[in-house]
């Protein structure tokens, strides 16, 4: 299992010797947190961000990284953008286009929000490897399928995509290039072909686990001990402040 934390950095931080289940924990009460917070409230999520980046510092995570992580909310960033144009109601002038007030506040919204929680999981997934993840997860009384589930889709993520990129090597020696609208049919054959070979996979790993007296509960070779009050506190603290800069936003407010 280990063999696949694309994401985990190892270090030895105090945020790496968190127990998981803190971590996890955490996660979700920030989360809700800047869920939380009023979008008019930018200070408050400037508040949220700069105690995500002290994190990440405390962490050694480099900020090149992070950028480079960050780039999977394009699609949440692209929409933000689009919302002054497409909302209605009051509009504002800028550099001769009008824009809608309340698509800017909704652009604002979604692009902050996101921004963060983004961050926050890139800080749990560079910090805790998936294996103790999904120990943590077990540790809070996680229902068991979904810990199954999750554990066989981030394992046969990584050989899925490592076989797509030999096949994309075949074909690149074969003289095929890709950029080319009419080459899309053989990209799209061989995803199919990855498609059928991940069903036949799963199949076989059935097949070889019920042989072997499965009985509906996979082993997980990481046992997390349990956290006590300094971890908890230590862990909650950005979560704290968060919902103390919603609290006081929606006072405010």
């Amino acid at each position: 299992m280990r063999g696949g934390d694309g994401l985990h950095r190892p270090g030895d931080t105090p945020l790496h010797r968190l127990a998981p289940q803190v971590k996890l924990v955490a996660l979700a009460a920030f989360t809700f947190a800047v869920v939380a917070t009023p979008r008019e409230a930018v200070w408050a999520f400037g508040g949220c961000a700069a105690a995500l980046l002290a994190l990440f510092a405390l962490a050694r995570i480099p900020p090149k990284w992070i950028a480079a992580r960050s780039l999977v909310e394009a699609p949440f960033a692209l929409l933000a953008l689009a919302f002054p144009f497409l909302a209605g109601g009051e509009t504002v002038e800028w550099a001769g286009i009008a824009l809608s007030v309340e698509g800017l506040w909704a652009g604002w919204n979604l692009l902050a929000k996101a921004t963060l929680g983004v961050w926050a999981a890139l800080l749990l997934a560079a910090t805790t490897p998936v294996a103790d993840l999904l120990a943590g997860l077990s540790r809070l009384r996680c229902p068991e399928i979904l810990l199954q589930i999750t554990a066989f889709a981030v394992r046969y993520a990584h050989l899925t995509a490592a076989e797509v990129a030999q096949m994309r090597r075949a074909r690149l020696a074969r003289c095929d290039d890709p950029r080319f609208l009419w080459q899309a049919g053989a990209l799209a054959r061989s995803l199919g072909v990855v498609f059928i070979r991940s069903y036949e996979r799963g199949e076989r790993v059935w097949q070889a686990m019920a042989a072997r007296g499965y009985t509906g509960r996979l082993p997980i070779d990481v046992a997390p001990a349990g956290a006590g009050p300094g971890q908890w506190s230590a862990a909650m603290t950005a979560p704290a402040l968060a919902a103390g800069l919603a609290v006081w936003a929606a006072v405010g407010a």
